[in-house]
């Protein structure tokens, strides 16, 4: 009997071990996420679907590189079935789209707030996936972390949704979904590599050109522009995504959902830091709060392969 419970312990071993790495990657992009908002600030000027397709183009071209540069093994890793390929490149292209939209017809702080449900969205999702267990610690981990948002956007100031701004609205609970149902949808394709991704970001940067095109005049960057925008492609935009990728195919999603409210947090505390946000005493409370929520959320069900 112990030498069955051995062998199940054996076998198990590998499936975690994927899983906390998952887990870890996913953790890795939250990180570089939250450096975006103090990198677009060196990008003020520039049209918003040209830095898309500016960005999404240098991650892509980068992965298709590194794609050359390791042989056949890294080729190989660029193929992907279709429906995958369309998956990330709608979703990668519908949010940001959908976002731009959200702030161009609604007021930035109720449209932020809106958008910032995706991560509670990820941790109600993910009770769908098959063998994935969430928890209500989980969920009361997302709750709190979106608590946490609201106090960094608003500063404890009344928020007011005006129904002049109804489209907006419907724009920034879009790009919400999309990000959510993306985040879990992408398991089924949890035997494509990360890396075929590269695909993705030169479609989706194919896309951005198009709508810059149609909608927006296109602005010179200056050389300091232009090296933010490097970073941008091959940090935030490329290996954060990259990431991402890999996190929501192998890793615990519930609880990757639950503490990407630290995204928030990370990037106001680098905003301080640089000088482009005011300190104020609700960035101290929502610190708690988020920590909390993160405290909690680990403390939730967890995914299980079955």
């Amino acid at each position: 009997m112990r030498r069955g419970d051995d062998s199940v312990a054996t076998a198990a071993s590998p499936a975690q071990h994927a899983l906390r790495g998952g887990t870890l990657s996913g953790l890795a992009a939250i990180v570089l996420w939250s450096a975006l908002a103090v990198l677009t600030t060196a990008t003020d000027g520039l049209p918003p679907f040209q830095v898309l397709a500016t960005t999404f183009a240098i991650a892509g071209l980068a992965g298709t590189c590194w794609a050359f540069a390791r042989g056949r093994a890294g080729l190989a890793g660029l193929r992907q079935p279709a429906a995958a390929l369309a998956l990330s490149t709608a979703a990668l292209f519908g949010y940001h789209a959908l976002y731009f939209i959200a702030l161009k017809r609604a007021p930035a702080v109720e449209a932020n707030l809106i958008n910032y449900l995706w991560p509670l969205l990820i941790v109600l999702f993910a009770g769908l996936l098959p063998g994935t267990r969430v928890g209500w610690r989980q969920i009361g981990g997302a709750l709190l972390g979106l608590c946490g948002a609201v106090l960094l956007v608003t500063r404890s100031e009344r928020l007011g949704l005006d129904p002049a701004y109804a489209p907006g609205y419907l724009a920034a609970a879009a790009a919400a979904v999309t990000w959510a149902a993306y985040s879990v949808l992408n398991r089924r394709y949890a035997g494509v590599p990360s890396s075929a991704l590269a695909g993705s970001c030169l479609l989706v940067a194919a896309a951005g050109a198009a709508a810059h095109g149609l909608f927006e005049s296109f602005v010179m960057p200056t050389p300091m522009q232009w090296a933010v925008l490097l970073v941008m492609g091959l940090g935030p935009v490329g290996a954060a995504f990259l990431l991402w990728d890999r996190g929501t195919k192998h890793g615990d999603i519930a609880l990757l959902g639950a503490l990407s409210y630290a995204a928030p947090l990370l990037s106001t505390l680098l905003l301080l830091v640089f000088g482009a946000a005011r300190p104020h005493w609700t960035q101290a409370v929502a610190f708690v709060v988020l920590l909390a929520g993160a405290w909690l959320g680990t403390r939730g069900g967890r995914s299980v392969e079955g």
